[in-house]
């Protein structure tokens, strides 16, 4: 049975899982320029490891807005004691990115580098003029930046 009466209304937030808040909060407040709307505890309990599918889930999170209202929730886990760092590269099933478009790709980069990101390999110009390149993050997350032609 084809089921269409329920669609999807709108995108919500794009969560990443940090190791630390606290270690994350400035490089999306001060580099990328995002807003926090708001931080939570999310302690554990029955209902959170269903919602999330992890036994022993003990959790905080901070949504953080762009400049042009996309949402991205920060989780930080504190339990189960069995977490990884995963870095997967960007062909392995399950890695995924987020894309910005920048004012200067070269700048932000040069932002970023402080805050343990770096490109995954030299900006390259697409035939429509963009500049872009993957960069990689301490907690193993990929952002690609692109700067469109003036």
């Amino acid at each position: 049975m084809n089921d269409q009466t329920s669609t999807v209304l709108r995108t919500e937030h794009t969560g990443l899982t940090v190791a630390s808040i606290n270690g994350v909060l400035d490089f999306w407040t001060e580099v990328l320029g995002f807003q926090l709307v708001y931080r939570k505890e999310l302690g554990g309990g029955h209902a959170m490891e269903q919602v999330v599918g992890v036994s022993g889930a003990y959790l905080r999170n901070a949504l953080l807005e762009g400049p042009d209202g996309y949402r991205v929730e920060l989780i930080e886990y504190d339990s189960p004691e069995d977490r990884v760092i995963l870095k997967q590269r960007p062909c392995d099933v399950g890695s995924a990115h987020l894309t910005f478009a920048v004012t200067d790709l070269r700048a932000m980069l040069n932002r970023m580098a402080p805050y343990g990101w770096t490109a995954t390999g030299e900006p390259q110009t697409a035939p429509s003029g963009t500049i872009m390149v993957y960069t990689r993050g301490p907690d193993g997350h990929t952002i690609e930046l692109m700067q469109h032609p003036e």
